[in-house]
């Protein structure tokens, strides 16, 4: 035997069990991207090097105990400010910083204009004349005045219209972490509100909302609790209700459209015969009136057209997707057993908005700290010290802010990742009671010791279309009213290129990780994979895309309006119905958000198990050696499709048989028949 032969065949074979291997969840793993998992780890260190730097530097210091207008930092000795007087003052015994006009807010600038100092304690009382002041200073040690002004003189210093606290003086009261001295009474806020809440033009509006949510706290807990245990059995429960909610769906659509084409057909015509009994006597003033009406004939005509045109597609697209309608039901019905096989599945939100939080946190006090390093500077228009960064210092904010979008994305990432390989066990797993005990766990430690470079490199490309995007959009904002129509109409443009493609790169990444759960591939090869994949079943993913996203959609308004309908009838006892508003906000936003979270888990399941579902199906046929992995549900579709794909060819060959014995027995032409 020829041995070329024996080696193709061997290939071949070799061939057919790597592509039969690599499509199932491997037992021996390798560990993916690690380049990108270096690369993220160094990133991460220069995150942790910046909040370093603002700690060696005194930033943190600054913006934990405070300081004053000449860059002395309170309840600590301070070091001479070349340039700055009254700098390097002693303040071992000064604790709290005490701003002379706390209500001199800058709105845009989102800060205090006032002169700042570093005090020994915060008045407790309100002081109406400087006789005050120095009754406060003698007493308790604590000067408010400006540090070269004698306590004693205040009342006769020419300098206390400018270097003392405004008159009169409101009480105040010591944060407990930051150390500022802030007024009990926050009236004096009442510019920096009516800023922020700019409907709001009664003060007394305000305070009565701010009650009726002080009066309801009890119940807007409780209905928050009622909407978080709404959406954890909303996603046990959807797999019975989906093909309801998916057949309601594709009837109301199909009969709006109907309708809407109907009513423009009705309005065409209607408006033809009321122009043709004006036409019949029209005088010279008429005609641009007649002129009119023919323009707005043909646009009616037009609307009418495009609406046909749009609902005969509709009707093609629902008669030739009504398979792909059933299999989103089926995924829906399969979703619901995962969420009963590996109930943590519901506690992912939780971790993921936990893990959030912290970071965020994190990055928030950085952030600040940030806002108070650097090199001390004099502000020319109000005289005060200010820490600001310079020269290639200033550069650590855009790393800082840079991070902030690449962290919060690798989070969301080992989320996606972790449901992926908690699904990916479900599905290929044929004897369901033998599972592992915690599949979850088991999913994230695998993501921790195989996949952090894949989900690292995965959250980069987000990254690298958000960030631009991020930037367009504050351009956009600054610009706003400036810009000529084009350049605003190409920002936008760009603005929402970048949004569609996020939006793209978002849904392909979640695919690639599944890919990568049951492959143990780098992120571009499970990318490509899961790539070819889709693509071979567009139409199945539209029709899950489009239809399961509206059912997720109906579930989350399902949630809200049943969380509201609850507050509505607890909230029936204030009299006061304008107190409703605030708590009734409140508590439809926090519903909104759980019912988001949970079922944007809910549509990973599902888009993972159809990819799980189009592999089996690919290389799966039901026969012996190849038996599918799929559930009960799925298995039905398949055999459901399979029986009409059976009628549909055989009514296709007997068409075929009919047409060739009608061929076959074809009239002789004359003259050829015997005699």
């Amino acid at each position: 035997m020829d041995p070329k032969r024996l080696s193709t065949g061997s290939q071949q074979v070799r061939l057919r069990k790597r592509t039969k291997r690599e499509w199932r969840p491997l037992e021996d793993r390798s560990c993916t991207d690690l380049p990108w998992f270096l690369l993220f780890t160094v990133f991460c260190v220069g995150m942790g090097s910046i909040c370093g730097f603002t700690i060696v530097t005194g930033g943190a210091a600054r913006l934990v105990f405070g300081y004053d207008s000449y860059g002395n930092t309170c309840g600590q000795r301070n070091e001479q400010i070349e340039g700055v007087r009254l700098s390097g003052l002693d303040h071992t015994d000064r604790k709290f910083v005490f701003f002379l006009d706390p209500c001199n807010i800058d709105i845009v600038q989102r800060k205090i204009k006032s002169m700042a100092l570093c005090v020994s304690l915060c008045p407790s009382e309100e002081m109406k004349t400087y006789q005050d002041l120095k009754r406060f200073a003698m007493h308790n040690g604590s000067e408010l005045c400006s540090y070269e002004l004698a306590g004693h003189k205040y009342p006769g210093l020419p300098e206390r219209f400018s270097k003392c606290p405004k008159l009169p003086v409101p009480p105040s009261k010591a944060l407990p972490v930051f150390n500022r001295c802030t007024p009990v009474d926050i009236s004096c806020y009442a510019k920096f509100a009516e800023a922020v809440v700019t409907f709001v033009s009664d003060n007394s509006v305000l305070h009565r909302l701010i009650a009726g949510v002080a009066a309801s706290k009890e119940i807007i807990i409780g209905l928050c609790l009622l909407a978080l245990v709404l959406s954890m059995i909303l996603m046990v429960i959807i797999r019975y209700i989906s093909a309801v909610l998916v057949w309601i769906l594709t009837a109301l659509v199909v009969l709006g459209s109907l309708a809407g084409t109907s009513v423009l057909w009705w309005l065409y015509i209607d408006h033809r015969l009321y122009a043709n009994d004006t036409t019949t006597k029209v005088t010279k003033e008429e005609k641009e009136e007649v002129e009119m009406s023919r323009d707005n004939g043909q646009a009616l005509l037009v609307y009418a057209i495009a609406a046909t045109v749009f609902t005969v597609i509709l009707l093609l697209l629902m008669l030739f997707m009504r398979k792909r309608v059933a299999l989103t039901i089926a995924l829906f019905h399969v979703a619901g057993k995962v969420f009963i096989h590996l109930p943590l599945l519901t506690l992912q939100p939780f971790c993921t908005f936990l893990a959030l939080l912290l970071f965020w946190i994190y990055w928030i006090l950085v952030l600040l700290f940030l806002g108070t390093s650097g090199n001390p500077i004099q502000n020319e228009e109000t005289g005060l010290t200010e820490f600001r960064l310079t020269g290639p210092l200033q550069y650590l904010t855009w790393y800082h802010a840079i991070g902030l979008v690449w962290i919060s994305e690798f989070i969301l990432a080992c989320q996606q990742m972790t449901v992926a390989g908690a699904v990916v066990t479900y599905y290929f797993t044929r004897d369901k009671n033998r599972l592992p005990v915690t599949p979850i766990l088991s999913s994230v430690l695998r993501l921790v010791r195989y996949h952090l470079g894949t989900v690292a490199k995965g959250s980069f490309i987000i990254t690298l279309v958000k960030v631009p995007r991020l930037i367009l959009m504050y351009i956009h904002n600054q610009l706003k009213g400036k810009e000529n129509a084009c350049a605003r109409c190409m920002l936008k443009t760009c603005i929402c290129c970048l949004w569609c493609l996020e939006k793209c790169l978002n849904y392909l990444n979640q695919n690639a990780y599944a890919a990568t759960a049951i492959n143990s591939t780098s992120f571009c090869t499970s990318a490509r994979d899961a790539f070819v994949i889709l693509v071979e079943n567009a139409l199945r993913v539209a029709a899950i895309n489009a239809v399961g996203d509206f059912v997720l959609f109906l579930g989350k308004v399902l949630i809200v309006t049943s969380t509201a309908f609850a507050g509505v009838l607890l909230l029936n006892y204030q009299r006061d119905y304008a107190e409703w508003l605030l708590p009734l906000i409140i508590v439809c936003l926090f519903a909104f958000l759980v019912a988001h979270c949970f079922l944007s888990i809910f549509e990973i399941v599902v888009d993972v198990l159809f990819l799980c579902f189009a592999i089996d199906t690919k290389y799966n046929d039901g026969t012996p050696g190849k038996e599918f992995y799929m559930d009960k549900a799925l298995m039905e579709f398949v055999e459901s499709s399979r029986r009409l794909e059976r009628v549909v060819e055989r009514g296709r060959s007997r068409a075929k048989e009919a047409v060739s014995e009608g061929a076959e027995m074809k009239p002789m032409a004359p003259g050829t028949s015997s005699a």
